[in-house]
């Protein structure tokens, strides 16, 4: 029989119940946003939890506990019976524009549950999982787990460290965002460049209507959005062609980093945003690569292998073999523009 260290044990069971700890409070958090508890205590606490339950309209007998829940999880702050947001609560849990604001990964966590039967069947047959039959509204949890990141660091940071690109765009551009979902990373763009000129593609139908909805809803004139794969969309000359955190779920990246190639004026630029990784799996082994990986088992390798060719990328793919596809698309020049925790930015010319 194999010795068990038990200090090693412990050490292993104490953070697999942290884990258990974290995983159980995926429903709660989202009902806390849900049902606005988050954004109603940041506004009226430090409050005894049936004052909580009284000034959001919710049972006190769950109120209670969901708050002896959440500070239990240090998600709220209690102290002598009165519970409250302290501001780095508030960052994460009610602020919707903070840059860690991280609502949205809960959302995605409960949509990879939700998954798991597709996904499993799908490590028996070696087959895909469409991203539009992928569990619930994955697309806008993706949306809105990504949405944070791009608010604060797109038109502020990202495009800024692109050799003269935000002066075309203040002049004006013609600009492809390619896979853009629900077109959050698109509409930013166009808000803050309304001399230029853009365009979304997606090839799920789904999020090209939600993203439609969105422009619409922001009165923007210099956008719209249409259904087009990332190998073969229609649009050509293009100063400026983004992807925001999907060249990895293509099923054919190399064949899509072609088209972008031809689809790009002399002197166009392509800005390629993806999951920050190394390039080995020693380096990333770490938080943000545990997260990527599960996120990328579960939703962006199904993904892929959906996809006529399937090279299933992933989601930790890294600089070194991101570049190899951008490179066999007729790229002579990348480079590691700018990079946050959980994104690097690459230019290619």
């Amino acid at each position: 029989m194999t010795e068990i260290n038990e200090t090693t044990l412990n050490e292993l069971v104490g953070r697999v119940l942290g884990d258990l700890g974290g995983a159980v409070s995926v429903p709660l958090v989202r009902i806390g946003d849900a049902l606005g508890l988050y954004r109603t205590l940041k506004e009226v606490g430090p409050v005894k939890a049936d004052e909580l339950a009284d000034a959001s309209g919710c049972a006190p007998r769950y109120v209670r506990e969901w708050l002896a829940a959440q500070a239990a999880s240090g998600y709220v702050h209690h102290e002598r019976g009165l519970f409250s947001l302290t501001p780095e609560q508030a960052f994460v849990f009610a602020e919707p524009d903070s840059p860690v604001n991280l609502i949205g990964a809960f959302d995605t966590a409960a949509a990879m549950v939700e998954n798991q039967p597709k996904v499993q069947s799908a490590f028996k047959t070696g087959r895909g999982v469409a991203w539009g039959d992928q569990a619930g509204c994955m697309f806008c949890a993706v949306a809105r787990l990504f949405r944070p990141g791009y608010v604060n660091a797109l038109v502020q940071d990202w495009l800024p460290a692109l050799d003269g690109v935000t002066d075309r765009l203040k002049t004006g551009a013609k600009v492809a965002d390619v896979g853009c979902g629900h077109g959050l990373s698109t509409i930013l763009m166009a808000q803050a460049f309304p001399n230029s000129r853009f365009v979304g593609y997606d090839f799920h139908p789904g999020s090209i209507a939600a993203a439609s909805a969105h422009a619409q809803a922001h009165g923007l004139t210099n956008l719209h959005f249409e259904v087009g794969r990332a190998q073969d969309f229609g649009g050509r000359d293009f100063d400026l062609i983004t992807c925001f955190d999907c060249l990895h779920d293509m099923g054919d990246p190399k064949a899509a980093a072609t088209h972008i190639r031809k689809a790009l004026k002399d002197g166009g630029v392509w800005m390629v945003v993806e999951p920050m990784a190394g390039d080995t799996l020693e380096e990333n082994i770490n938080p943000v690569g545990r997260l990527y990986y599960s996120a990328s088992t579960m939703i962006c390798v199904p993904t892929s292998l959906a996809q006529e060719t399937g090279l299933a990328l992933g989601a930790q793919a890294g600089e070194l073999r991101l570049a190899e596809v951008i490179r066999s698309g007729g790229f002579t020049h990348i480079r590691r523009a700018a990079q946050t925790p959980l994104n690097m930015i690459l230019e290619a010319t």
